[in-house]
């Protein structure tokens, strides 16, 4: 490392000697541990963890599966990780359940990781995505000539997993028909491409996610329940964010990092304040949420710092009142208030544009339509933004 005219006191070499001896380890810990360490130390100290912390990062992403490191299994998460330890074991199809964005195919991924199918393909399909009318073709190919437009064979989803792991994402959202075809490639490994008379026969493990109840579903017959028996097997249910704060530190330190790489902007980390504020933001959008806001808090601070506030949209915290003076508790704004100010923040930030490699959209990491569909419905108006 360059010198930086960096000036540390004895106490602060001390702890950063201990820290690199962690480093050397690379505990899962360490993460956490810079960055509780760079709230407490002085800014020559700071910038030096923030070029270890970025150093460390490389590191991990250079070596085989570093980019799928789940940040908080020693948290918040340590539970689910010990889940995905046991299950990875066998082949038995898993179930993760789980609000959007909590990172559920980070976790089937750490399935697949942890199985003997690990060097083979990893493939994910979302089932919400495809129309009903083609998932049978998707999900297991089509012969040529099947139907208009079938200019050739195919092969579905199925067949390219073969020796792997197939994840389907959002499965509450497959029509009963396609469910009843799913239930027996589960059931005997074998089916048959569309328009197509001979059997086929694949080696694949499933692993599925939803972020609905498919009790409720198959209660009210959305869902077969042959199927949810089938799938159901070892299910994982991963916690909202806003249920594990302890991970937020971590999170946002490994955000911040790759932010700064995507951006190409030196790494800068959260302080105190930072922290303190993104733990009391509800994080209607979970852990994508959290990633979308660190982002823009590093664009918005243009290498120098992170502006947390500004990419929250948040306002001054009110003066502390004085011993003997009291003062009225503030109002709890409700969830939609909350979500319609993070909305145009972002919309503040990106000029009223919602859509392309600059808009809303993409900082927020929701699709178009559906973002315009939720202004439509908060009653927010992109103009206003736009110079």
């Amino acid at each position: 490392m360059e010198n930086d005219d960096i000036s540390l006191d004895s106490g602060e070499i001390s702890e950063l000697d201990a820290l690199a001896a962690l480093c050397v380890e690379d505990d899962a810990g360490v993460d956490d541990f810079l960055v509780e360490l760079g709230r407490n130390l002085g800014p020559g100290s700071r910038r030096l963890l923030q070029r270890l912390a970025a150093e460390r990062q490389a590191g991990r992403q250079k070596r085989p599966g570093g980019n799928q490191a789940i940040v908080g299994a020693e948290a918040g998460l340590r539970e689910v990780m010990a889940a995905v330890r046991q299950v990875g074991r066998s082949d038995a199809p898993v179930l993760i359940l789980g609000e959007t964005g909590t990172g559920k195919e980070v976790v089937a991924r750490a399935v697949h990781q942890h199985s003997r199918r690990a060097g083979g393909p990893f493939l994910r399909v979302n089932c919400g995505a495809i129309p009903a009318e083609l998932i049978d073709s998707e999900l297991f190919g089509h012969e040529r000539g099947s139907f208009t437009g079938a200019v050739a064979t195919r092969k579905g989803w199925f067949e390219r997993a073969d020796g792997g792991t197939l994840f389907l994402d959002e499965i509450g959202e497959l029509p009963l028909a396609a469910q009843v075809r799913l239930l027996r490639v589960l059931q005997d490994g074998s089916f048959q491409r569309v328009g197509g008379e001979h059997v086929l026969n694949v080696d694949v493990r499933l692993v599925a996610a939803t972020n609905r109840d498919l009790r409720q579903a198959v209660g009210v017959g959305a869902f077969r329940e042959d199927l949810w028996f089938r799938i159901a097997v070892f299910p994982i249910p991963l916690p909202p964010l806003r249920e594990r704060l302890q991970d937020i530190p971590a999170l946002a330190a490994h955000f911040s990092l790759r932010a700064a790489e995507r951006l190409g902007l030196p790494p800068r980390m959260p302080d105190a304040a930072d922290l303190d504020l993104l733990a009391a933001y509800p994080w209607p959008g979970n852990v994508r949420e959290l990633a979308s806001v660190i982002e823009r808090a590093a664009i918005l601070g243009d290498g120098h710092r992170l502006e947390v506030a500004r990419a929250l949209g948040a306002v001054p915290t009110p003066a502390r009142a004085t011993v003997g003076e009291t003062s009225p508790a503030a109002p709890v704004e409700d969830l939609e208030t909350v979500i319609r100010r993070h909305i145009e923040s972002v919309l503040a930030s990106c000029h009223g544009r919602v859509e392309g490699p600059h808009g809303a959209a993409r900082l927020l990491r929701v699709n178009p339509h559906t973002l315009r569909s939720k202004m439509r419905k908060l009653g927010v108006d992109a103009g206003r933004f736009r110079a």
